[in-house]
């Protein structure tokens, strides 16, 4: 089984004035920890809610510093369930992202490819319709004749 796991990371930024700047420096200085080693890691802007429901900015600015909310997505293959997939994720983000604490956020089941293609291949399997007859090759002991 395949999995998408999306993990939240809280990420200290420092000497910033705006959100924007904040999340610019965030995002590259993840990616900066992440690569080359995990360059498959996709690296979002968070989403962050007030207890009311309101939407806030994803980074939080106090005295020129920020924390800033990033939503890291990978895709884990061959796990036997989701939360050993939310497991390994957490593992292999956390061991590049010192210092920075992670939750997972959501973790979703990819469909195998090859289930699809075994039906594909079975569909694609069946009789020939009559229409090519020419192109088949003829049996071995007509060749014999």
């Amino acid at each position: 089984m395949n999995c998408r796991v999306v993990v939240e990371a809280a990420v200290p930024v420092y000497d910033v004035e705006t959100p924007d700047e904040a999340v610019r420096i965030a995002i590259s200085k993840t990616g900066e920890m992440l690569n080359p080693d995990l360059n498959y890691v996709e690296i979002n802007m968070g989403e962050r809610t007030s207890p009311s429901g309101e939407e806030l900015p994803p980074a939080f600015i106090v005295a020129d510093e920020a924390l800033v909310a990033l939503e890291l997505e990978m895709t884990v293959f061959n796990v036997e369930r989701e939360e050993h997939a939310a497991r390994i994720a957490r593992k292999e983000i956390g061991q590049r992202l010192d210092n920075i604490p992670l939750s997972v956020l959501e973790v979703e089941v990819l469909e195998d490819e090859s289930e699809e293609s075994d039906t594909e291949e079975e569909s694609v399997d069946a009789e020939p319709s009559g229409e090519d007859d020419e192109d088949v090759l003829p049996e071995f002991e007509d060749l014999i004749e």
